[in-house]
């Protein structure tokens, strides 16, 4: 049966591979220190669990499932990053045999809510994680209780562990995460630079990050490191 879990893990690598920045050393924790502990604990504690991790769209929960799964996979569990809004590339059956795993991550599970065949796939799969003493991490956009699930037992099992919201930074610790994730990649991000960045692109941590990736391209081509005529030039020129 692991073997058959195994399988669907290769299908799912030829689709759906973890981003290369998304490990806890690339996470800026600011106000969700405890949240980061949380799921940093869960990739590895062999004890079952259920937790459920909610936050706006660049909040950061997406980054943290991800990084729980590459942290399990270096550890050696069995483990699966699932991202339901992918539902173009993914569907129902592939939850079969992934009931065996040491950690799955579900990413954005509400999107599924109120798909009957999902529901019903998705409560199976719990039953078998909790059978075999394998943990689960779900992400959403809302709390458990507004994700609208119609399966009754469904719903109960999701809202049944602890459930944690994933507060927004503010400035400085927007500023302070793109340097991270800069200095992660090599790269020095002046703090003049990064304001710069934060006046010229919507707040929104997804959209800084995004083109902070592309400047990293045209900085290892260019050899340039981010000042704000080079990162003036690379926006210019999108």
């Amino acid at each position: 049966m692991m073997q058959h879990a195994r399988d669907h893990m290769r299908q799912l690598a030829l689709d759906l591979k973890l981003a290369d920045f998304a490990v806890f050393e690339s996470f800026h924790a600011g106000p969700n220190a405890q949240i980061l502990e949380v799921v940093r604990r869960a990739s590895t504690d062999p004890d079952p669990q259920l937790v459920w991790i909610w936050g706006s769209e660049g909040s950061g929960r997406s980054h943290l499932l991800q990084a729980a799964v590459a942290a399990a996979g270096e550890a050696g569990r069995a483990c699966a990053w699932l991202p339901l809004a992918e539902s173009g590339q993914v569907r129902p059956a592939l939850l079969e045999g992934m009931g065996t795993l040491d950690l799955l991550c579900v990413d954005d599970v509400d999107c599924v809510a109120g798909f009957t065949e999902w529901e019903r796939s998705l409560f199976r799969l719990i039953e078998e994680l909790r059978e075999h003493g394998g943990s689960l991490l779900v992400s959403a956009s809302v709390p458990p209780g507004d994700a609208g699930f119609m399966l009754p037992d469904l719903a109960s099992r999701l809202a049944a562990g602890p459930t944690w919201k994933l507060q927004a930074m503010d400035d400085a610790d927007r500023l302070a995460a793109m340097q991270l994730r800069a200095n992660w990649r090599g790269l020095d991000l002046p703090d003049d630079t990064g304001r710069y960045l934060m006046r010229r692109v919507d707040r929104g941590s997804k959209a800084l990050f995004d083109l902070l990736d592309r400047l990293d391209g045209a900085a290892l081509t260019a050899q340039r490191r981010l000042t704000i005529p080079f990162v003036k030039t690379v926006i210019e020129a999108d």
